[in-house]
């Protein structure tokens, strides 16, 4: 029960209605406060080779990897959320894929979380249990910095 108190104290302002219009917020803030001569330009990639990066996209990759570790983890140990958190991820997608390479480090991200886990637990375990609610507390704490950090 912890666990789903921490999911919901991190994951609704991201992905629920209005966490989609506060990332929405945060693309159209950094928009306004970022100087032209700093924002990279249309066609034109940035050092991660993507023309639409933001200055906050390694903690939406990060959160990406902790959903994949978070589905993988939860459904090895009986939650029976069916496919919430693979969801989520899509709804992510959805907010922040607005390019085809967004969209795949996204993807990618979330793969490497699931793929991990799945590797290394076989079965749910007190390790496993205590995974999860690491990185529940850890999507918290990069939720509330990426909101604090663009608003």
């Amino acid at each position: 029960m912890k666990a789903m108190r921490g999911f919901r104290l991190w994951l609704a302002p991201l992905f629920g209605a209005l966490g989609l219009a506060l990332l929405s917020q945060m693309d159209l803030v950094y928009a306004q406060n970022t100087p032209p001569a700093a924002q990279p330009s249309q066609g034109q990639p940035s050092a991660s080779g993507d023309p639409e990066a933001r200055p906050y996209d390694q903690q939406i990759y990060q959160l990406a990897e902790l959903l994949g570790s978070i589905h993988y983890l939860r459904e090895l140990c009986g939650a029976e959320e069916g496919q919430v958190w693979r969801n989520q991820m899509r709804e992510l997608v959805s907010a922040e894929g607005t390019t085809a390479l967004r969209r795949a480090k996204l993807v990618e991200s979330f793969n490497k979380g699931y793929r991990g886990y799945a590797r290394t637990y076989r079965a749910c375990t007190k390790p496993a249990l205590v995974a999860i609610d690491r990185f529940l507390e850890q999507g918290a704490s990069i939720a509330d910095t990426v909101m604090q950090n663009n608003r």
